[in-house]
């Protein structure tokens, strides 16, 4: 089976940032040990990511095959993302919280890539994700926010989001506290929890 791993990172720290690394970790483990696998890297800071805005919103409410060039243009950066999606059936999510959420880069690029007749649809039963037999890992990284407390607002969103275009198989890596980890327990816990991923593969 030839397998297509999407990597995205989102921290503004770029490749010093512990999701970063953790998630290059994860990702180069299962190139080792997959067979044929293409690798799509995904750094949000150093990308084209654009912001939802009237033209934006106007040329996806547009039928595509009434398009103009300017209004394929305008959509261009949200086609490739949601293809690069298409393509992967696994998916890693490096997701520093910040100021107890995600960070704005992964917002941005939540709101190009949830496009209905592309990634959801709408039924009478409401809306139904098309991004089918996916396996998504999400690697949640925080200074002082724990997983899935009061205030981690990023962990049950983004398991909403990838739940609304289809991505149910989701696991998390706990990777919070960072702040508080003068040991190293919990960045080696997380280690150890990705090393458990690319065994069972």
């Amino acid at each position: 089976m030839n397998n297509t791993i999407l990597n995205i990172s989102s921290s503004a720290q770029n490749q010093e940032a512990i999701s970063t690394q953790l998630g290059l970790e994860l990702t180069t483990g299962l190139q080792t040990t997959l067979k044929e696998v293409n690798i799509i890297q995904r750094n949000l800071n150093n990308s084209d990511l654009v912001l939802l805005n009237n033209d934006w919103v106007k040329a996806n409410f547009t039928p595509s095959e009434e398009r103009n060039d300017k209004q394929k243009q305008t959509l261009s950066i949200s086609d490739q993302y949601i293809e690069e999606l298409l393509q992967s059936n696994i998916i890693i999510i490096a997701l520093p919280i910040y100021n107890f959420s995600v960070p704005a880069a992964l917002k941005a690029y939540i709101d190009l890539i949830c496009r209905a007749r592309l990634t959801f649809k709408y039924t009478e039963n409401g809306p139904v994700g098309l991004l089918e037999n996916k396996q998504a890992y999400v690697i949640i990284t925080s200074g002082g926010v724990p997983l899935n407390s009061p205030v981690d607002f990023a962990t049950p969103y983004i398991k909403q989001v990838l739940n609304f275009i289809g991505i149910t198989d989701i696991r998390f890596i706990d990777a919070a506290q960072m702040n508080s980890d003068q040991d190293g327990t919990k960045l080696q816990q997380a280690k150890a929890e990705i090393k458990k991923i690319i065994s069972h593969y």
